[in-house]
């Protein structure tokens, strides 16, 4: 289950209510606002999440303004965020402090995550030179392209299925200021066509020197995900490997602990698995022993139909 962001950029969630007293709202630098249209609701504002977008510039003093927050500007699942991308960096003059942009901040209530229809979202990267985090939920339709981006230290894609296009975009692109690189990378079946070919240069960390936390996230190719990790150039450097929410098996997890030491990571996340008592049991001895705080919660079991086991991830449609 996929909920709203109560953060951002370590700011909290404040929803621009159109109606709200100028009096009663925050201090425009002191929260993530968050700007949303629900086409079902009588009251929402006049001319849609435009009209939202207008009254919250007029409102707010935009050059105050860390973090944003777009969550429906619409029909999601008909219509991606393209005018929203617009609308952001044709008015870049008016955020000259933004340091934070999520895009697709939508439930399971609203839209199935693999409804969200997404776009290129690359020119939001491409307006803020100086932006320092950036996220999107939602995998149908989206694109990125490879930038270099001085600033950015933290990048994150939530998606059922994330395109190889992403993927490959992101391997390509040269972010030295990245910190936190995180890709919920799905199934084929919503999408997510990405193979671990496509991660080897994000495996190398040639483009990501600064790189300490990565995530490679609910994919049903987890156990080969896990066996490049265990010889890739970057984990050395890390301080947090994520291989959560996947379909990771006591195939992968043999293959990472036989590869290269993990002891250095201060965190190791595997849950959502489908591990043995056995190998979780191992896992811990060998790293926990080591003071590596292992996150081994959701042990999964597949299922048997029809004379075939089935494994799934944790986000897909």
């Amino acid at each position: 289950m996929v909920g709203h962001l109560s953060e951002l950029h370590g700011l909290p969630v404040h929803d621009f209510a159109p109606d709200a007293p100028a009096g009663d709202l925050p201090p425009a630098g002191s929260v993530a606002w968050r700007l949303s249209f629900n086409p079902y609701v009588d009251d929402g504002p006049k001319g849609g999440f435009e009209g939202l977008w207008r009254m919250f510039t007029e409102t707010v003093d935009t050059a105050a303004v860390r973090a944003l927050v777009i969550g429906q500007w619409g029909e999601v699942s008909e219509y991606g965020p393209d005018f929203v991308v617009e609308m952001l960096t044709s008015d870049t003059e008016r955020f000259p402090s933004l340091e934070a942009v999520f895009i697709g901040d939508v439930t399971f209530e609203e839209a199935e995550i693999s409804w969200i229809e997404q776009s290129d979202v690359t020119p939001v990267l491409e307006a803020y030179p100086r932006l320092r985090e950036f996220g999107v939920r939602g995998g149908t339709g989206l694109v990125f392209r490879p930038v270099r981006h001085e600033h950015l230290r933290t990048l994150r894609f939530e998606s059922g299925g994330l395109p190889g296009g992403v993927v490959r975009g992101v391997a390509a692109s040269d972010l030295p200021a990245l910190e936190e690189l995180e890709l919920w990378l799905g199934v084929t079946d919503y999408g997510g066509d990405a193979t671990v070919a496509d991660l080897a240069p994000i495996l190398t960390g040639e483009r990501l020197p600064a790189l300490r936390s990565l995530g490679l996230t609910d994919s049903e190719l987890q156990d080969e995900i896990a066996a490049a990790v265990a010889s890739a150039p970057v984990v050395a450097r890390l301080h947090t490997l994520d291989l959560s929410m996947g379909t990771l098996t006591d195939t992968g997890a043999e293959a990472l602990l036989s590869g290269q030491p993990l002891t250095h990571l201060t965190k190791l996340d595997l849950s959502h698995h489908f591990l043995s008592d056995a190998m979780m049991a191992r896992i811990r001895e060998e790293l926990e022993g080591a003071g590596v705080d292992v996150d081994l919660s959701d042990q999964e079991k597949p299922e048997e139909h029809n004379g075939e086991t089935w494994r799934y991830v944790a986000v897909s449609e």
